[in-house]
């Protein structure tokens, strides 16, 4: 083992960890467009409302269903909303952890 702990060998080790970090940038890069088109649904209620995010956590729809409607209970819609934004987010997360998990530690 050289003095350097283990990375003896001079400019060719360097440049090998310069191509695996290069690699490990392309490969977060592409992780990362990929998780702008990936879409996630959360649900509340049984299903009387739904949020679909990407999981960059862009709102691309909300679904109410009329039964969900209650003119005299519009704060029961609300939550409902609520819930289906946090579910959604929720669902977005973990699939962002499971793409991006690797590269923890790298500023992602």
């Amino acid at each position: 083992m050289g003095k350097f702990g283990g990375f003896g060998g001079g400019m060719g080790n360097m440049q090998q960890l310069m191509r695996q970090a290069q690699k490990m940038q392309q490969e977060m890069m592409e992780a990362q467009e990929e998780l702008k088109t990936i879409e996630v649904t959360g649900t509340s209620g049984g299903g009387l409302v739904e949020v679909t995010m990407t999981c960059e956590k862009q709102v691309s729809a909300v679904k109410i269903k009329p039964e969900a409607v209650d003119p005299d209970d519009i704060e029961m819609l609300e939550d409902l909303i609520v819930a289906s934004f946090n579910d959604a987010t929720a669902k977005a997360e973990e699939i962002r952890e499971q793409k991006l998990g690797k590269f923890a530690g790298l500023g992602v």
